[in-house]
């Protein structure tokens, strides 16, 4: 094994979540504010999932108040705490960017059973 994979292998989570593009999911991030911190929930759909290893990411697309925020996770940080499936999504796509041009029900996806 070389140097790379020895060292990122130890920051490395054991366990990740089953989580797909086209996902609803809930992120718990830790967000720090002076000497405190305290635990944020953000809510969206997975709308690409990129590279592999220590660097693996997602992005999380939701709609707040009739403007889009994408937010970008790595899924090995520690400040993400926690990372729940809300609904499963049925995509035909690796990559969702074209919901980036849909609001409303167009940007909607269907729930796999």
């Amino acid at each position: 094994m070389d140097l790379v994979k020895a060292l990122s292998s130890q920051y490395m989570k054991e366990e990740l979540p089953e989580v797909k593009v086209g996902d609803t999911v809930r992120v718990h991030v830790r967000i720090k504010e002076g000497s405190r911190e305290r635990i944020q929930v953000f809510e969206g759909t997975v709308i690409a999932r990129k590279h592999g290893g220590i660097s693996e990411a997602i992005t999380v697309r939701r709609i707040s108040y009739g403007v889009g925020c994408e937010k970008v996770f790595p899924l090995h940080s520690p400040n993400v705490a926690m990372i729940e499936t809300v609904r499963k999504g049925k995509v035909r796509r690796a990559k969702l960017y074209y919901l980036r041009d849909r609001v409303g029900k167009a940007a909607k996806v269907k729930e796999r059973v």
